[in-house]
């Protein structure tokens, strides 16, 4: 059995900044398009794990249908592990939302988890938890 390439960091910070490009700018279509329908997504806002992409499309849609939107979303002190087949990526996310009670900033860690894909990386697992308060300041 041969092993399968270890994607480069640049490759992983690409899929990665493609995933926080179009979650900033609320673009329904293509943050899901960069996740497999099978991924599993952990988030410390909801009660429970979602399952596959189609549970977390249909959270989204609640999201915007209530008024909710993305403002602003940044990314910091990125950190890749690749493997061969895929990597991990963990960085520090600022996010700033508009919800119809006004607009919202937060500052979080996130784990993606990606696998190899043809040519491409493709994510598999989302996981958002709050940054620490001593972090945070």
């Amino acid at each position: 059995m041969s092993s399968p390439e270890i994607p480069s960091r640049d490759e992983v910070e690409a899929a990665a900044s493609a995933i926080v490009d179009a979650f900033a700018a609320t673009d329904r279509d293509r943050y899901f398009a960069a996740f497999d329908p099978d991924a599993s997504f952990v988030f410390h806002s909801e009660p429970s794990r979602l399952d596959d992409r189609a549970a977390y499309e249909r959270l989204w849609a609640e999201w915007v249908e209530g008024g909710w939107r993305v403002v602003s979303c940044t990314s910091s002190d990125r950190h890749v592990q690749a493997y061969p087949g895929g990597a991990v990526f963990t960085h520090s996310v600022d996010t700033t939302v508009e919800t119809p009670d006004g607009g919202e900033s937060y500052r979080e860690r996130e784990t993606i988890v990606f696998r190899a894909d043809a040519d491409a990386l493709v994510a598999v697992h989302e996981h958002l938890s709050p940054m620490p308060a001593a972090d945070a300041a």
